[in-house]
C-alpha cells in the first residue's frame, strides 16, 4: 500500500464502497457512501494490510480519506524510524563493545 489511491482500492473491495481518487479530498461527510461503520472497519483493514497499528485517534479526527491515508501512512513512516533509529543504537553499542574489548584498560 503506497497512496490514497491504494486505500481507496483497499475500501472498495473489502468494505463494498464506490469511492473514486477524487473522493480523496471531499469531506468524508460529503461522500454518499461513507459511514462511520466503514472509517471503523477500515482502521482494521489498514492495520492488518500495513502489518502494525494505526493511531486510531488520528484517523478518527481525519476529515478526508487523504488525511485518513496521512495518519497511517505516518505510523509506517514513524514505526520504521523508530526500527532504523532502535537498529542504530544497538549497532553502536555493539561497536562501542568491539572498541572496548581491542583496547587494553
Amino acid at each position: 500500500m503506497q497512496s490514497v489511491v491504494d486505500l481507496i482500492q483497499l475500501a472498495n473491495l473489502r468494505l463494498g464502497t464506490e469511492l473514486t481518487a477524487h473522493d480523496a479530498e471531499r469531506e468524508l461527510a460529503e461522500v454518499p457512501c461513507w459511514d462511520s461503520v466503514h472509517l471503523l472497519r477500515l482502521v482494521g483493514l489498514l492495520e492488518a494490510e500495513l502489518g502494525r497499528p494505526v493511531p486510531v485517534a488520528e484517523v478518527l479526527e481525519a476529515r478526508t480519506l487523504d488525511e485518513i491515508w496521512t495518519a497511517a501512512s505516518g505510523a509506517v513512516s514513524n514505526a520504521s524510524a523508530s526500527r532504523a533509529a532502535s537498529d542504530t543504537a544497538v549497532s553502536g553499542a555493539a561497536s562501542d563493545t568491539a572498541v572496548s574489548a581491542a583496547v587494553p584498560a
